[in-house]
């Protein structure tokens, strides 16, 4: 008997589940059915900034593999098809289309959720108006190449997180004046605000103003209803056009109205095979994971985890047996020539964790001092032992 697998979401995760699932199972035995909102599948987000800023083209180059590839491979994948509605009780998925209208019900043996993340818009005035961009689809980025047609001269990011310092870079190689707010102490509160001083440094060195430890209080708009500027505690900031990089959340309202579990972040929660109830599995931006340090839950979006979803997904779809334990926190950017790199957990992460951090930072080289090409690197590591109980001497977790 052939079992319906229904995939919500055609990018990283839902498509390598969907995959994997029929690679392992044959067509005889899995059809899939997948639905996606947007104009594309398989693709990077993660690139937005760089096709923003010049260096690849797009969107094409961003895309992995095609619909038209995925559909030859036996996929029925419905592109600009929202599902608006998941019945566990009835096994069902009602979609609509999302320029037509039209919508339509379809059975499921197994779930694939993989939604993803939606950026973060602050519940301020103006926030929703013309010329304020989320990035986080290729579909966002073409609203982001748009609005820069329009010839703004200064440009505004707000967050300074990785999608905020790529886009400020990738707005300033597009010549405009650009001016990064954040309300932290440094950007890029991934890194611990010693280390985020030093991207700070950097991104000053190519011309973008930061102002740290500034609240955004809201947007102005011109006549013509777009937005004109930023305001903030310490005064009113020009800008054409702004970009939002102040982070993502889960987007898990359709899971939690069906009723499948939410973590403290309202992320899904899975087990280790990523299964978040009977015959429903979850994967990638939208979903909790076990972070291997501190044993806590925790929503890391990133793309190298949702591709390693995806494929447990697929596998234990197809049959297998397959978990994902945990990640470590492990990630890499750039901004301008300085690479960034960091893994395991923060002083402060540490500490929250239990744990009693103790920090070295060294100063050095690339590669030896004489060889041609050697630049500075700053490495910091931190140690960290369980603390212990002052009227016990157990270990407090």
């Amino acid at each position: 008997m052939t079992r319906r697998v229904v995939v919500i979401g055609g990018d990283a995760v839902g498509m390598a589940a969907a995959s994997q699932a029929l690679r392992r199972a044959g067509r005889d035995s899995v059809e899939v059915v997948a639905f996606e909102r947007s104009h594309h599948v398989s693709y990077s987000a993660c690139g937005i900034p760089y096709w923003v800023g010049g260096d690849v083209d797009g969107p094409d180059a961003l895309v992995a593999r095609t619909a038209a590839a995925h559909r030859d491979n036996g996929i029925d994948l419905r592109l600009r098809t929202e599902v608006t509605g998941v019945d566990l009780g009835a096994r069902t998925v009602t979609a609509c289309d999302v320029d037509g209208g039209a919508s339509t019900t379809v059975g499921f043996d197994d779930l694939v959720v993989a939604t993803g993340a939606v950026p973060v818009r602050p519940d301020l005035p103006g926030a929703h108006s013309p010329g304020v961009h989320g990035v986080q689809t290729l579909d966002d980025g073409a609203g982001v190449l748009d609005g820069l047609a329009r010839r703004p001269r200064r440009a505004v990011v707000v967050g300074g997180g990785y999608i905020g310092v790529e886009m400020a870079e990738a707005m300033v190689r597009r010549g405009l004046q650009v001016t990064l707010v954040d309300r932290a102490p440094e950007p890029m509160t991934t890194l611990d605000p010693d280390m985020g001083a030093l991207v700070h440094e950097a991104m000053e060195g190519m011309g973008i103003t930061v102002l740290s430890a500034t609240a955004v209080s809201g947007f102005e708009t011109g006549d013509d209803g777009r937005v004109a500027a930023v305001t903030t505690a310490q005064g009113t900031l020009p800008a054409d056009i702004v970009v939002l990089g102040l982070g993502v959340r889960p987007n898990t309202e359709l899971a939690g109205a069906a009723g499948l579990p939410l973590g403290e972040s309202g992320g899904v929660l899975t087990d280790l095979r990523m299964r978040a109830a009977d015959g429903v599995w979850a994967g990638g931006d939208c979903v909790e994971v076990l972070h291997r340090v501190s044993q806590r839950r925790v929503h890391i979006p990133l793309g190298t985890h949702a591709n390693k979803h995806g494929r447990v997904i697929g596998m234990n779809l197809g049959g297998s047996y397959a978990t994902f334990p945990g990640v470590v926190g492990t990630a890499v950017s750039k901004v301008c020539d300085l690479e960034i790199a960091r893994t395991g957990l923060l002083e402060a992460e540490a500490a929250a964790a239990g744990f009693e951090p103790v920090s070295v930072t060294v100063e050095s080289t690339t590669r030896a001092g004489y060889y041609p090409g050697t630049t500075p690197i700053t490495v910091k590591m931190i140690s960290a032992t369980p603390r212990r109980s002052h009227r016990s001497g157990t270990r407090s977790w």
